[in-house]
């Protein structure tokens, strides 16, 4: 009987276990943790030989679960559920999660062609199915945990984010509103410093949204829609929406004239959103008082 012989060599297969997972590249104290599911399962594994040669032989499927990999609760079930929890936990990839089950099934087979044991086809059979069930429950919980684990640190990603984005979005509608309160009340005109904040705040907040939107397009893999347009009327629109945020900051924007015959192909909205930023950035690092140059031509 197989239960026989896995109960009078049980010792000897868990250790011949632990050598196989030892020899692997694991860090130092990890290979006990790899290991630690083999001893419980290989006692279940024999609690349902056992079963099966009662007059009940269908009450194992209570200890190891049904055939072709249908989901059911059983004793099995739940440890290996647990064990794939645990070794995610510890940091084990998913490959040394199903390798740990192989190592037993084996171990059983070298035992037993060593011992010259015979081993029944059905008790074969028994030994798959528990080894099957036990590797799909485990790596089914493994991606489980892992995907929730990955879904929380994308929301605390995302939640930082939005904490930032409404931040920055608060001060600048601050901002703009008191400068425009106190526009409205007749004490302070509009071009002067308080006319000057309004202009910052309102320039920020484009410059807030925008680069906003195209982080969401790049995070969310949008599809690029790539468009033929002419290049120098692309200029003329940079040149319209960055010249308020130069005057504010104290730079001049020269702008070179553009072939009115050149054209691009590419996302019109992605393009100029790069564009404003790498003004934005150049209105930022410059002197005040100095000159910010943008050329745009065609290279052979």
């Amino acid at each position: 009987m197989m239960h026989e012989f896995l109960t009078a060599h049980r010792a000897e297969l868990i250790d011949r276990c632990r050598a196989k997972v030892a020899q692997r590249p694991l860090p130092v104290g990890k290979q006990e943790e790899l290991a630690d599911g083999i001893p419980l399962f290989l006692d279940q594994l024999i609690k349902t030989l056992r079963v099966e040669q009662t007059s009940h032989p269908m009450q194992s499927r209570k200890v190891s679960g049904p055939e072709h990999g249908t989901q059911a609760l059983s004793e099995i079930g739940e440890t290996a559920a647990r064990h794939g929890r645990e070794l995610l936990q510890h940091g084990f990839t998913i490959d040394q999660v199903v390798h740990v089950y192989g190592d037993l099934c084996q171990a059983v087979t070298d035992l037993a062609f060593e011992k010259n044991a015979s081993i029944e086809i059905d008790e074969f059979r028994t030994l798959n199915r528990c080894l099957d069930n036990a590797t799909a429950i485990a790596v089914t919980e493994y991606n489980y945990q892992r995907d929730f684990v990955v879904a929380g640190k994308q929301a605390h990603a995302l939640n930082e984010r939005l904490g930032f984005f409404a931040h920055e979005l608060r001060n600048l509608l601050n901002s703009a509103t008191l400068a425009l309160t106190a526009i409205k009340a007749g004490n302070v005109g509009l071009t002067g410093a308080t006319g000057a904040v309004l202009d910052r705040s309102l320039v920020g907040l484009r410059n807030l949204i925008d680069r906003s939107l195209s982080e969401v397009r790049m995070t969310a893999g949008l599809p690029v829609h790539h468009q033929l347009f002419s290049l120098a009327e692309f200029i003329a629109e940079v040149k319209h929406s960055a010249s308020l945020e130069a005057q504010v900051k104290g730079r001049t924007l020269t702008i070179s004239e553009v072939d009115p015959a050149l054209a691009v192909d590419a996302d019109r909205d992605l393009l100029f959103s790069a564009v404003g930023n790498l003004l934005q950035n150049a209105f930022k690092f410059t002197r005040r008082n100095t000159e910010v140059v943008l050329n745009a031509y065609a290279a052979a």
